[in-house]
Formats: structure tokens, sequence, C-alpha cells
């Protein structure tokens, strides 16, 4: 593959997205694992417990989307700002640091499963907190790397003069992403005062300064792949920034009234946190309805649709599914139940993972046609996205329908005793489903070990491609 044409940046970017897709592999890998576990708990038991590999399933996730993230970042800011991105040199050193610290923690999780919770384990080994249970001195290094990634990206737009709406939202946005991170790097002996800084972290650190920076990405991707005028991206941009940091702390509320705060936290949470995606839909429905006019003349289909993706999955994944179970009236019953797995699942897919694979294939595409003379297509990259979308789909309903299970007989009718756990537990609508969600993983499995292949190969055979008029041909 040749790296005609790109910027210092730009391979950096690339380094980000390579090591975020093989941690998408892992992740994959452990997801089927502790989905055979949850229904056969002996499997590996003493090697590797169910609870560690939910750990590295739910922490790969989290660390393959930031690095794709950065990636997506270093990519488009030559772009965005017309010159090298300024620290590259750091960039580097940034990204070997955190791909170290990431193979190091892995280890650590893996040989090190059981033991006493003290300063040691807290500092060196595991921090207790469920969805960041990284040691201490890794939440310094993830806060670090973002810092170093934020210094790039204002001296870059501080270099070249050029300030776009774009970057001047971006910019505010990664000091909300280091600053917010904060908020789970402290200890209370108060569980409810541990717990209301955690959500900190995992709604508004995850959810809200994710979902603006996911903003700036797809501002940035349809640009490049539908021409979306700049002022259509920008508009929508900013109603999203007013949505998540105006309503996304109101939106907590649904999760505060189960740490012991107010009851009324619970109808404003559940009203604000299904309003944070409206804005990204909108900005994509509307750079397609601005592209009708050249009957969605793109450059690259794939990147396309898996934009298309990201818009309607995060609306329903993000809105429609974590609205239906932040109403009051149904939270009271749900909370905590597989349904909250299921809206995840759907959510984060649709958001984030879709975001990346679309960034990816931008990516692909400068490798292997610099100058842009064709359309990016092949027909291995659509087996894939079926794949996926069927296998993501399916593991969220089958994940529904457990939550459903557990809602009515462990909930609403057991009162959430342990024996009203364990008949929820046991009743078919809850095992078959296991099974189901089993079976469904291993379908999206397949479509990622597809998307690997298609992304390797895509591209490298010039006379499968569709050669671009050439009044269409964009610049290099």
């Amino acid at each position: 593959m040749t790296k005609q044409g790109l910027y210092e940046s730009q391979k950096l970017g690339l380094w980000y997205m390579v090591a975020g897709l093989i941690l998408f592999g892992a992740q994959n890998l452990f997801g089927l694992l502790i989905a055979y576990q949850y229904i056969n708990p002996d499997f590996l038991f003493g090697l590797l417990d169910f609870n560690i590999g939910r750990i590295l399933h739910i922490n790969a996730m989290v660390v393959w989307l930031l690095l794709g993230f950065i990636g997506a970042i270093y990519w488009f800011l030559p772009i965005e700002t017309g010159r090298e991105t300024v620290g590259i040199k750091l960039g580097k050193l940034a990204f070997f640091v955190l791909v170290a610290a990431v193979t190091v923690v892995v280890l650590v999780y893996l040989f090190i499963q059981i033991g006493p919770g003290n300063q040691i384990s807290l500092w060196f080994i595991n921090e207790g907190r469920e969805y960041i249970e990284a040691p201490r001195w890794a939440d310094i290094g993830i806060v670090v790397v973002v810092l170093i990634f934020l210094y790039n990206v204002i001296a870059t737009v501080i270099a070249s003069k050029r300030l776009t709406g774009i970057m001047g939202v971006l910019i505010v946005d990664l000091v909300a992403l280091a600053g917010l991170y904060l908020a789970g790097m402290f200890y209370t002996v108060n569980i409810s005062v541990d717990q209301y800084f955690w959500w900190w972290v995992i709604h508004l650190w995850v959810e809200a300064t994710w979902e603006v920076l996911i903003g700036c990405i797809m501002a940035l991707s349809l640009m490049y792949v539908l021409k979306t005028p700049r002022k259509i991206v920008e508009g929508w941009l900013y109603l999203e920034v007013f949505l998540v940091f105006g309503t996304g702390i109101l939106g907590l509320g649904h999760h505060y009234f189960w740490i012991g705060t107010p009851e009324y936290w619970l109808g404003i949470g559940g009203f604000f946190s299904a309003l944070e995606p409206l804005p990204l839909v909108a900005m994509i429905i509307h750079a397609i309805y601005d592209a009708g006019a050249h009957k969605l003349r793109t450059v690259n289909r794939p990147a396309l649709f898996w934009i298309f993706a990201q818009a309607f999955g995060n609306f329903f994944g993000a809105g429609v599914w974590g609205f239906m179970q932040t109403l009051p009236q149904i939270n009271m019953y749900s909370h905590g139940t597989q349904l909250a797995a299921s809206h995840g699942h759907m959510a984060f897919f649709g958001a984030y993972v879709a975001t990346n694979i679309a960034v990816a294939y931008i990516m692909v595409q400068k490798l292997r046609d610099p100058e842009e003379k064709y359309v990016f297509d092949s027909k291995l990259w659509k087996w894939a996205y079926v794949l996926m979308i069927i296998g993501i789909v399916g593991m969220v309903g089958a994940l529904m329908v457990a939550g459903f299970a557990q809602t009515e007989i462990e909930r609403a009718v057991g009162g959430s005793g342990w024996q009203a756990y364990i008949d929820a537990q046991l009743h078919p609508w809850m095992a078959e489903a296991m099974w189901w969600r089993l079976g469904f993983g291993f379908i999206f499995f397949i479509g990622y070990i597809l998307l690997i292949i298609d992304l390797l190969t895509i591209g490298k055979n010039k006379e499968e491609l569709e050669v671009l008029p050439e009044a269409e041909v964009s610049h290099a």
C-alpha cells in the first residue's frame, strides 16, 4: 500500500485506526467468550472468569473507539487547516505510550484476576469501578494522551490561522474530554458520592463529549464523501453542542435517582437524555437531501453507507432505545436489566463503531487511489455491512427479550429479591435469548472478518472500479 501524498499526521492517523481495528477484533472475541460463559458458567472457570472477560470486552471497546476517534482527527486535521500537524513527534510518542499501556493493563487483567482491594491494587491492578476498571496510572496516562492530542490540535489551528467552526467545537470538546475523565479519578468512602461522579465519566465522558467529537468527525466526513457545504454541517454541529452540553447534565438524572438523590431527577433525566442524538441524524439527513441534486454521487460508497448506518443506528440505539427505558414509569422496573445492554450495544455500534469504519474506508481510499479518479467500491464490503448489521440487530433484539423477562419476572412480580433474580435467569425467555445473542454474535464476528479482508484488498484492482468523469475528479 502506497502512502503517496500523505501528511505525517495522516500516517499517524492510520496507526491509530489500525491499532483500533485490531482491538475491535479482541472486543469481538471476548464478547463471544462471555456470551457463552453466561450460558455455561463452568467454561474456563478459574482460568478466565466471566468478570475478567467482561472487563476486557468493555474496555477493549472503549479504547478502540477512542483510538479510532483520535486517528480520524489526525487524518482530517491537515485537510481542514491546510498544513502539517504541529507536534507530530509528540503525537507519535503518545501513540506508542498508549499502545504499550493498553498491552500492560490487559496482561495484568489476565494474570491477576483476584486479590485484596487496597492502594496498591487501585494504582497498579484494577481501580474497581465498573466500566472504568483501569488502574490509576493508566487513567493518568489516558488524560496525558488526550492533553497531548489537544495541544496538537490547538497549536495546528493557531499556526494555520484558520479557526473553522468545526475546529472551534473540537477544541472545546477536547478540553471537556480530558477534564470530565478526572471526575472518576478520586476516591470517596460515600458510595452515593462516588457513584454520582462515576456517572459523570460514564455518561458525560463516553456519551456527551464523544457525541460531540463524533459530530465533528461526521461533519468532516460528509464534506469529503458528499461534498456537503460547510454551512450545513456546522449549523447542525452547533445545535448538537447546545443539546449535548445544554441537556446532557440534566440527562444524567435518570441515573441519579438510584444513588440516593431526589426523586425529581428521574423524570428530568428521562426526558432530556433522549435529545442528544437528534442533531447528528438531522445533519446527515440534510446532507443527503442536499446531495440529491447530483443523485448522491460519491467517491466512496462503503463510507457513505456506513455514514447511513451511523445516522440511523445512533437515532434508534441512543435515542429510541434509550428513551424507551429512561421514562420514569419504565425505568423504575427496567434499570440495570438486559434492556440496558440492548440499548448499549445498539447505541455504541450506531454512534461510534459505524463512524470509525466510515473513516477507515476514507483512509484506505487515499492509500489506493491518491488522485481520487475512481468510485471506491467492492462486493465484499456489502457482505460485511449486512452481516454486521444483522448481527447487531439480532443481539439487540435477543437482549431486549431477556430484559423484558427480567423487568416482568424479577422486578414487577418478584420485587427484586434474590429468588426473583434466579427465577428470571432460569426462565425460557431469558435462557433462549442468551443462545440467540451468542448466535448473532458469531454472525457479527464473521462480518468483522470480512470487513478486515475488504479493507486490506478494496481498490487494489483498478479494473473493477468505476472511473469518475473528469469534471467530478476532486483535488487529491
